[in-house]
């Protein structure tokens, strides 16, 4: 399906080694728009950004860890320099460790905090310049967060994840108030169950088979089911925000 007013664009996907990130980059690519695919598996990236160049698409692979400042810093230099100024970002890079809160995983709470919320902070602040840019020169220029379902709804075991997609949809919602006078939207997409890596995340043996089994229940989503949400949103005319998206396979309730 064609999309308007994304040939030409830049995008910067995080996440982009798998999942909805890969998806999303690959699908922005064959829109026409130039691709920047950040994760931290290196060879991953380069498959895909390999892929996306043999089927006549733009894009640019780079190796950086979102949770580092350093490491998001010296991205944003090689962006600049292959792609020049950034007019979309879309945060999909997010991680989800299971387990009740008496179990005091302080790690994981600390790796979901870092990835899911400050990670995402510190990418939309590195392109700020460059989408308000964007936005002043009378183009598009969107931010798109990939939170989720469980920001809304509690599930037992995932109270740490859920607090940190409900920080995303906050922030999201916060944010539109700084950036929607300066023309740059601001979209929060919440998926409920998508088919991912995240599921691969739980090392719980019984929590996993939990998933599994509701995955078996309601089924899930595809991951190019929410890409093609992410470039539907990014290609309305600039003066639409679509602010909210809620993404539920039919039978989640």
């Amino acid at each position: 399906m064609p999309y308007e007013n994304l040939a030409g664009r830049t995008a910067v996907v995080t996440g982009a080694a798998s999942g909805i990130g890969e998806a999303v980059a690959v699908l922005l690519a064959e829109q026409g728009a130039r691709v920047a695919l950040l994760a931290r598996r290196e060879e991953r990236l380069a498959v895909i950004a390999g892929k996306i160049r043999a089927d006549g698409g733009q894009a640019l692979a780079v190796a950086a860890d979102v949770t580092d400042e350093t490491s998001v810093t010296n991205a944003v230099e090689r962006i600049h320099g292959a792609c020049g100024t950034v007019d979309l970002v879309v945060n999909a890079a997010g991680v989800m460790l299971p387990h009740p809160v008496d179990a005091r995983r302080t790690d994981e709470w600390q790796r979901m905090i870092d990835t899911n919320v400050t990670g995402v902070l510190r990418v939309i602040g590195a392109f700020t310049a460059d989408l308000v840019a964007a936005a002043a020169d009378g183009r598009s220029a969107d931010i798109v967060n990939i939170s989720s379902i469980a920001a809304h709804l509690g599930f037992p075991n995932y109270a740490v994840y859920g607090a940190t997609k409900a920080a995303v949809t906050y922030l999201s919602q916060t944010l539109r108030g700084e950036f929607g006078p300066r023309d740059v939207r601001v979209t929060n997409i919440e998926p409920g169950f998508v088919e991912s890596e995240l599921r691969t995340h739980i090392s719980d043996a019984e929590l996993s088979r939990q998933v599994e089994g509701m995955l078996e229940e309601v089924g899930a989503l595809s991951a190019q089911e929410l890409a093609d949400l992410v470039a539907y949103a990014a290609s309305r005319p600039r003066r639409v925000n679509l602010r909210q998206i809620v993404a539920l396979p039919t039978r989640q309730v």
